[in-house]
């Protein structure tokens, strides 16, 4: 559990005077305070004085009624994704603190924003094993970037301003303060102080810039320096920092699926996607370079594949916002600390402007080979079945690189993040880390009450989807315009592929008998359509796209398709397979 004891706070302006308020009316007007306009949510006892003093705030602080605490989360990512605001969330104690622990998760590993209050019994009752009485502060401490239990109201001031600072500096994260009910009922003087440093807390380090001067030489040296970026240029606002630094020195540059549109798609520099589903250049040629540029990624698994065989031959340049990722997994010989637009800004003053053609050239080699026995057949397939891929396309098509995407997890998820075509940063929204299957759905209401001026298409699988389908009432209720687009394969299609190519396709557990999702989304009121036939496909899309609202879109692809290329788990990623 944190403490309170150890924190200096720093008020920019001069306090007000003190009003002797309750606890459940402080945390509303701080929630104002923090610009929070936005709250995704679900009541109950432990949280009911909370929902109280909303009542009379509807119009400064929008709620959101999920159907599930799990769907309240995700949707509070996606909205935190979408807009680079702070998500909140509102829960009860017991089971409703529970229940948002999976998007918690979610959140610590992607580097989401986002506070959670949740509901506590009151502090009297602490320990006693009371009506829905968990503890919470145990339960969330290993997914939390910090989290604190509240049990009187003078202390809801410093907890939440400590938290909304937190959650939202350095690198970003979830944080969880649990509040007794007392304390919401409780009177006390009310002041509040933004927090603007915590002592022994960095959350940005010192640049160090003989790091960046050495990490500049080897760059400059290097005959084949390749780049791989990630979500810490989208999170670091470093998205026009990093296309200078790469035009500049002429890299190629791959990205991780969190990293996805902090560069746009057709970039000449932009290689394309690493990882296990990746494109085949940006993986073979990770054990062909001489200088690897790491920029605010995390050498994940799904990217490095067996680490016995990865880039052995190159110097690695790590440029990092946490310490902790510093040598994790691969050895880093010039670790590079410090905020991603910093260090951007002056590793690009002392790089010399350079190209590498002939090095560029063995990307685009890689990508004709891969275009010719994978891609090819996935966008324009010459069979009657329709491909996810397909789709992808036409989706590009019409909305020219300038939607949000967010996905599920699984196939739909390795294809979408391999076919979409972006223009704008923040437009690629997706569980990564963590691979939240049930993500898609309500992460889409977050993302489009977060960016209510772009077009968010939420894209699922028949899977995925049904782990959180009750969301549709949630878009019935707040009408958000997500377009959610319905891959069914009727199949759990990533588990099935592994099934068929590593256990002689003995197809467990896999094969999903689904319910008619056309009349789910009637059920909701939710505009619908389903398309079986290619000759459909274009016009459908088209009608889903440009519908003023929330549409859902049913497109049934082949059972038994599968994403190529790919990295066999345990193989190194020069070993990825394009068949």
């Amino acid at each position: 559990m944190g403490t309170l004891e150890a924190t200096e706070t720093k008020n920019k302006t001069a306090p007000s005077a003190p009003e002797r308020i309750k606890g459940s009316e402080a945390i509303v007007r701080i929630l104002l305070e923090e610009g929070v306009d936005t709250a995704f949510g679900y009541p109950g006892g432990a949280i009911m004085p909370v929902y109280d003093a909303l009542y009379d705030h509807q119009e400064k602080i929008k709620h959101v009624l999920a159907r599930h605490e799990q769907g309240a989360i995700h949707a509070a990512q996606g909205y935190a994704r979408a807009s680079g605001k702070v998500g909140v969330c509102l829960a009860t104690s017991g089971p409703g603190a529970t229940n948002l622990i999976t998007g918690i998760a979610d959140a610590q590993i992607d580097s989401t924003p986002v506070v959670c209050i949740t509901g506590q019994v009151a502090a009297s009752l602490l320990g006693s094993d009371a009506f829905q009485e968990t503890d919470v502060i145990g339960i969330s401490m290993p997914v939390t970037k910090w989290n604190y239990q509240v049990t009187s109201a003078a202390e809801i001031p410093e907890a939440l301003s400590k938290a909304f600072y937190i959650a939202r500096s350095g690198r970003p994260g979830p944080v969880v303060v649990d509040i007794t009910k007392n304390a919401q009922f409780e009177e006390f003087d009310f002041e509040y102080k933004k927090t603007t440093h915590i002592r022994s807390y960095v959350p940005v380090p010192k640049l160090d810039m003989e790091k960046v001067k050495e990490a500049a030489e080897a760059i400059d040296n290097a005959k084949r320096p390749y780049i791989l970026f990630g979500q810490g240029v989208i999170l670091g606002n470093a998205e026009k920092e990093f296309k200078t630094f790469i035009e500049k020195t002429g890299i190629p540059s791959a990205w991780t699926i969190m990293g996805l549109s902090a560069l746009e798609t057709d970039h000449p520099l932009n290689v394309g996607m690493l990882g296990m589903h990746g494109n085949y250049g940006p993986n073979l040629l990770t054990n062909e370079c001489d200088v690897l540029i790491a920029i605010g990624m995390r050498f994940d698994d799904r990217v490095t594949g067996n680490l016995d065989k990865y880039a052995k031959q190159a110097k690695v340049i790590h440029l990092e916002i946490d310490p902790a990722e510093i040598d994790k997994n691969v050895p880093a010989d010039i670790p590079v600390l410090g905020d991603a637009k910093e260090s951007l800004i002056e590793l690009t003053k002392l790089v010399k402007p350079n190209s590498h053609e002939e090095w560029l050239q063995r990307f685009r080699d890689c990508d004709a080979m891969e275009q010719e026995k994978v891609i090819k057949e996935e966008l324009n397939p010459n069979t009657e079945i329709l491909s996810m891929g397909e789709v992808v396309r036409i989706i590009n098509e019409k909305t020219q690189g300038d939607a949000i995407i967010v996905t599920d997890v699984g196939q739909h998820q390795m294809v979408a993040c391999r076919y979409s075509k972006f223009t704008k940063s923040k437009s690629n929204i997706t569980s990564g880390g963590l691979g939240t299957m049930g993500f898609g759905l309500p992460a889409g209401i977050g993302a489009a009450l977060g960016a209510p001026d772009r077009t968010v298409i939420s894209i699922v699988g028949d899977g995925g989807l049904q782990m959180t389908i009750q969301e549709l009432a949630t878009i019935y209720q707040t009408k958000p315009k997500v377009k959610v687009l319905l891959l069914n394969n009727e199949f759990l299609g990533m588990v099935r592929q592994w099934q068929q190519l590593f256990f002689d396709k003995r197809y467990s557990s896999t094969e999903m008998i689904n319910p008619d999702f056309q009349t789910l989304a009637k059920g909701f009121y939710i505009p619908t359509n389903k398309v079986t036939e290619r000759e459909n496909l274009e016009a459908a899309i088209e009608e889903f796209i440009d519908y003023d609202g929330a549409y859902f879109l049913e497109v049934m692809v082949g059972k038994e398709n599968n994403v190529f290329p790919m990295v066999p788990s345990g193989s190194g990623v020069a070993e990825i397979r394009l068949e």
